[in-house]
């Protein structure tokens, strides 16, 4: 008998602590989820923002790496499966050029963007600290109020990175906030924290630029809804800087070659010497 008894107080105080957690299961109405994830040869560099990514945001699923040779299409299956409705997914070309893509799954919209001076939490190694799993605030530069494709992108962004209301892995705290600026043509990415004392903010990190590539109206593909005019392919940088280089080197071999024709002209043109011929022995 005692036994029973003190298993049905058990009982009842499980149920007590249980309570909350079925309080917040009721509220939690939004219930979608993100996968981040990427493929297969992307750097260590490259992969430690995506671990960072999934730190921020507490509804964040993961899966395993993706073969190259999958067509990028194959995510809408990976998404359902995963029971996820939106997607970030990296991919690397050359071991050099990151892209990401951030895609609504599974009817669109999508956008790629190539990733520019990453900065990982460990790199940065700043001040700023937040509780894991707390909730952050949005911020967005006024420019994202104006053009239309710059509209469409906030809208994706505040799907993707806001974490749903009573989510059960995140806390009820708000102690940071997450910018996207936008300025020379590109949306800047920062992480801060939001200081009680002296209402300031404090740098978390990661760090990331987003050069906008283009909107398709699908996931991971469709018809191009805003392709961006002042992009410019990784590969043409580095074409350019080689050229660059190479009329460099070839100013120089010709400074080289002037400078040697111009001191034999000076070597030829001396006048002789009076004395030359005053010595002479036979």
């Amino acid at each position: 008998m005692p036994s029973r008894k003190r298993a049905r107080v058990d009982a009842a105080k499980e149920t007590e602590e249980d309570l909350p957690q079925r309080e917040k299961r009721k509220k939690w109405q939004n219930k979608h989820r993100a996968l981040v994830f990427c493929a297969r040869g992307v750097t260590f560099r490259a992969r430690h923002l995506m671990k960072d990514v999934q730190t921020l945001l507490p509804h964040s699923r993961t899966d395993t790496k993706l073969d190259r040779k999958e067509k990028l299409p194959i995510i809408n299956e990976v998404c359902e499966m995963k029971n996820c409705s939106h997607c970030i997914f990296f991919e690397m070309r050359k071991k050099k050029d990151l892209y990401m893509w951030i895609s609504n799954v599974p009817n669109g919209p999508s956008a790629k963007f190539l990733v520019e001076n990453v900065h990982t939490m460990d790199e940065l190694k700043l001040t700023g600290n937040c509780l894991v799993g707390s909730r952050p605030l949005l911020s967005f530069d006024p420019e994202f109020s104006g053009a239309p494709h710059l509209q469409l992108l906030k809208e994706l962004l505040i799907q993707v990175f806001s974490t749903p209301h009573y989510h059960p892995k995140s806390k009820p705290f708000i102690d940071h906030t997450l910018h996207f600026g936008f300025l020379d043509n590109r949306i800047w990415f920062r992480n801060y924290q939001i200081v009680e004392e002296g209402s300031s903010l404090s740098e978390i990190g990661p760090r990331f630029v987003l050069n906008l590539i283009k909107i398709f109206d699908k996931s991971f593909g469709g018809a191009t809804l805003y392709q961006n005019p002042n992009y410019i392919t990784p590969n043409t940088h580095r074409q350019a800087a080689r050229t660059e280089a190479a009329y460099k080197y070839k100013k120089r071999v010709q400074a080289n070659v002037m400078r040697e024709e111009r001191r034999a002209t000076e070597a030829s043109a001396e006048s002789p010497d009076p004395l030359e011929d005053l010595f002479q022995t036979h």
